[in-house]
């Protein structure tokens, strides 16, 4: 360790005045009936995730709810604990300009850099988001069923401090690296949103077969537009197109096709769980050795495979499979398309917000609202002439395809910066090093 650094505790660095800490709201402040469609987003537990916020899972308040509870406003630069929840806590969250102005939730602690003179808030929230640091947290909180943080527990964290300019350094390094994360992943729901807009306007809203009965231009090609009918008949689910029918996912796809048993799992398992899958995102792939994978480490996946958790469905713990050797959880379901050109078709349609929302619905149990594989696989869906499944894939594959790059990139260059953060902010490794094997890895 270099002689320069030194030792403290969050505690102390709040007693010198350097940070501060604040608990969200308690619940009495914030309750359920507070949230409204339109207004001032607040950030709860779930959202707090891999230093940022998620903003899919973020509840709002109206202005003047908001007005109340001014004192936790939210600043670009603050640091956010998720404070609460087996999987949650001890993780950090940032808080960028896009989100100043924000509520923090009655599950969060802030973290506010007071004085970065002393300390450089980007630093800060690098060395809390470290594992070590987490795992520091989640061994500490209190509770056994309920894990809890609390401004006591977060305040005797202990940790190394280099000089400033070292610590500005080490955050530009991770910085880096982080903000092609946040590229890759800007770039990836914009395809997305590309995907599903065309899946919308082709099997929701019937938008040629409209634009046809109406007499307007499709906007597509001749030959494309040729595969569309040219108007909408009534049927038992509403209007569809004329020649087509309805059906479930079911009749596109097979429902858990493969998998592992004792005899046939392989020697190392390269394991896709629910908590690392998270809207169409696969955060995290963990290698296991056969013996040593989770229980639940059974259902084979296949390129073209749509998977969606069934435990929590609302928690949105859904993905496309592109790569080969991957095992899925028991805790989602499976959706293999029975032709390749019902894959893309498969996924948006499975994983499309109304149908997200309403597996949420059906799901029942107490801790862990669940519902039957079978439920996934019984999603209603139209049903049509091939030809346009066939299109739909050759426009809608090279989006996926792309998204499905970017996220290994993605994954990649995570790796390389977990494999710095801990070396960085301890000294083993000097900022000249890291730099050296950025270059080596650009």
């Amino acid at each position: 360790m270099a002689g320069e650094w030194r030792r403290a505790s969050i505690g102390e660095l709040c007693d010198a005045g350097f940070i501060e800490l604040q608990t969200g709201p308690f619940g009495s402040q914030l309750h359920a009936y507070d949230y409204v469609d339109e207004g001032i987003p607040v950030v709860p537990t779930e959202a707090i995730r891999e230093r940022r916020i998620e903003h899919s899972v973020l509840p709002k308040i109206t202005e003047v709810k908001a007005k109340e509870l001014g004192r936790h406003r939210l600043q670009s630069g603050d640091i956010l604990f998720a404070r609460r929840g087996v999987r949650a806590t001890g993780h950090v969250g940032c808080v960028r300009k896009a989100e100043t102005g924000f509520i923090c939730g009655t599950g969060a602690i802030r973290l506010r850099v007071i004085r970065s003179s002393a300390v450089d808030p980007d630093f800060l929230s690098h060395l809390l988001a470290d594992p070590a640091s987490v795992e520091w947290f989640k061994f500490h909180a209190i509770g056994a069923t309920m894990p809890n943080l609390n401004e006591g527990i977060i305040r005797s964290f202990p940790l190394c401090i280099p000089p400033l300019p070292e610590q500005r350094a080490i955050a530009h390094i991770l910085g880096t690296l982080d903000d092609k994360i946040e590229l890759n992943r800007r770039m990836s729901e914009t395809l997305e949103a590309m995907a599903r807009a065309l899946f919308k306007s082709w099997f929701v809203d019937f938008d040629p077969v409209r634009a046809k009965a109406e007499g307007r231009a499709t906007g597509l090609p001749r030959g494309t537009e040729a595969l569309f009918p040219g108007r909408l008949v009534e049927s038992e689910v509403g209007e569809v197109p004329e020649g087509w029918g309805t059906g479930t996912l079911a009749n596109l796809s097979t429902l858990n096709p493969e998998a592992w048993t004792k005899d046939t799992r392989p020697d190392e398992i390269n394991y896709v769980d629910l908590s690392k899958t998270k809207w169409g995102r696969i955060e995290a792939v963990t290698a296991y050795r056969a013996h040593d994978a989770p229980s639940r480490a059974q259902r084979v996946l296949r390129p073209g495979d749509t998977v969606v958790g069934t435990v929590r469905p609302g928690n949105g713990s859904y993905a496309y499979i592109t790569d080969e050797g991957l095992t899925g959880s028991t805790g989602f379901a499976v959706l293999r398309p029975k032709r390749p050109e019902y894959a893309e078709f498969v996924y948006l349609a499975a994983t499309a917000p109304d149908n997200v929302d309403t597996l949420a619905n059906l799901a029942d149990g107490g801790a862990y609202p669940a519902v039957r594989p079978e439920v996934v696989a019984a999603t209603p869906t139209v049903c049509m002439d091939d030809r346009i499944l066939q299109t739909f894939a050759r426009l809608s594959k090279p989006l996926l395809g792309r998204i499905a790059q970017n996220e290994r990139e993605s994954r990649t260059l995570a790796a390389l910066r977990d494999t710095l953060l801990p070396k960085l902010i301890s000294g083993e490794l000097r900022v000249r090093a890291a730099e050296a094997l950025l270059e080596e890895n650009a």
